[in-house]
């Protein structure tokens, strides 16, 4: 018990210091607003699930969204040729660069071809004189047939003769085969281009001997336009591929290697007979006149093959959310009402979902900022920054009304 001379100090205190408690324990109270359930409610807002979800909104559309097939094809020249020499000579004339565009039938190559015009005259000499014989011999023939008809001469002498003009008729035609394999000799001494294309490295200098058939190859010429693209897509779109194909020619989009390349346009031109049991692939070429050469032998091009054009059911790719229980989307009423609707999403393409099953053309979804979005509570439609909509008509991105206030002051 407090001795009697400290009560007085006690009750003085106690006086100074309720005032301040009493002070204090008000200004809480009214910093959390007013007790009991409505104060509880009042004090929900934003993330506290109360308010209304902001979010972007897309449209439901039917629009014609093509069906593509993506791989990575090469590039091969619709004809190759390794071109060597038929006979054996010195190089007496290269006519053309490493590199340059011929034409067919254009000169590549000449191998001296003195030797070769010589063998000509002899075989043309050779043959002359036979044909000379012949005429000879067959003259002999119809006269000594005149007088073996009025039994001048005998039987064995026209038959002799008759032999011989038979022997020099085959020795003609051989003759013949003699002068026509030289001028083939002569032509081949001349290489010329069996195709348009473009040649490449060059293996041998003016002065080179080369021999008939050698493995050296001289060349090698590609026909660069129109050119190949070879690709493989997986089998189980072979019977699409066919039926396609049966009912049109199927387009084909190569881009070659390089930022911002623009594609060439082709169409398919084979399909193979036989799936890569390996791969599980097939084998496919597209032709593309390639005029401007920017698909080259050899390089690596990404393919886009069309097999068809159809109008579906289509909604922004971002609309389409997983949970365990499938892919749903966030369809928003007239009321601004969040419905979750399962949906069946047939493709994804270049950011475009093409709806099978689910939604109908015109319905309003949620493309962002479906994390905050609860089934049946409302949501608040916002527009992106810098564009007009339903909350943001004059366009306004973010910070957008302080610099209107800021200007107009």
């Amino acid at each position: 018990m407090p001795s009697r001379r400290l009560r007085p100090c006690l009750a003085f205190v106690l006086a100074a210091t309720l005032p301040w408690l009493l002070g204090g324990c008000g200004e809480k109270a009214a910093a959390g607003g007013p007790a009991g359930p409505g104060g509880a409610k009042g004090g929900k807002s934003g993330k506290g699930g109360g308010g209304a979800a902001p979010v972007l909104v897309g449209t439901v559309q039917r629009k014609n969204v093509p069906l593509i097939v993506d791989a990575i094809g090469s590039v091969e020249p619709l004809k190759q040729a390794t071109l060597r020499s038929q006979v054996t000579g010195v190089v007496h004339r290269i006519a053309i660069k490493e590199g340059q565009d011929v034409k067919e039938g254009d000169l590549l190559f000449e191998i001296d071809p003195r030797s070769f015009r010589n063998a000509l005259q002899t075989a043309e000499a050779d043959l002359q004189r036979l044909r000379v014989q012949l005429e000879t011999a067959t003259a002999q023939v119809k006269r000594y047939r005149a007088l073996t008809d009025g039994q001048m001469v005998s039987k064995e002498q026209f038959e002799k003769l008759a032999d011989t003009a038979r022997a020099l008729e085959a020795e003609v035609q051989s003759g013949e085969s003699k002068v026509a394999n030289a001028k083939l000799q002569l032509e081949f001494s001349q290489i010329r281009a069996p195709f348009a294309g473009r040649t490449g490295n060059l293996n041998v200098d003016e002065g080179d001997l080369v021999r008939a058939n050698d493995s050296g190859a001289l060349v090698t010429l590609n026909q660069v336009s129109p050119i190949y693209v070879t690709f493989g897509i997986p089998q189980q779109y072979l019977a699409a591929v066919n039926r396609a194909r049966s009912e049109r020619s199927l387009p084909v989009a190569a881009v070659p290697p390089g930022a911002g390349e623009a594609p060439e346009t082709g169409e398919l031109a084979f399909v193979d007979n036989t799936v890569d049991s390996a791969t599980g692939t097939i084998r496919l070429k597209a032709t593309f006149a390639n005029s401007s050469h920017r698909l080259w032998p050899g390089q690596f091009a990404g393919v886009t093959l069309t097999l068809a054009n159809p109008e579906v059911l289509t909604v922004a790719a971002s609309a389409i959310q997983t949970s365990q229980s499938g892919q749903h989307v966030f369809v928003v009423s007239a009321e601004r009402i969040a419905e979750l609707r399962p949906v069946t999403v047939e493709r994804t393409t270049d950011g475009v979902a093409v709806i099978a099953k689910g939604l109908k053309e015109g319905e309003t979804v949620v493309i962002d900022g479906q994390l905050r979005v609860v089934p049946g509570r409302a949501v608040e439609i916002k527009s992106p920054a810098g564009t007009k909509g339903p909350d943001n008509p004059k366009g306004k991105g973010k910070g957008g009304e302080a610099k209107e206030k800021k200007s107009s002051a």
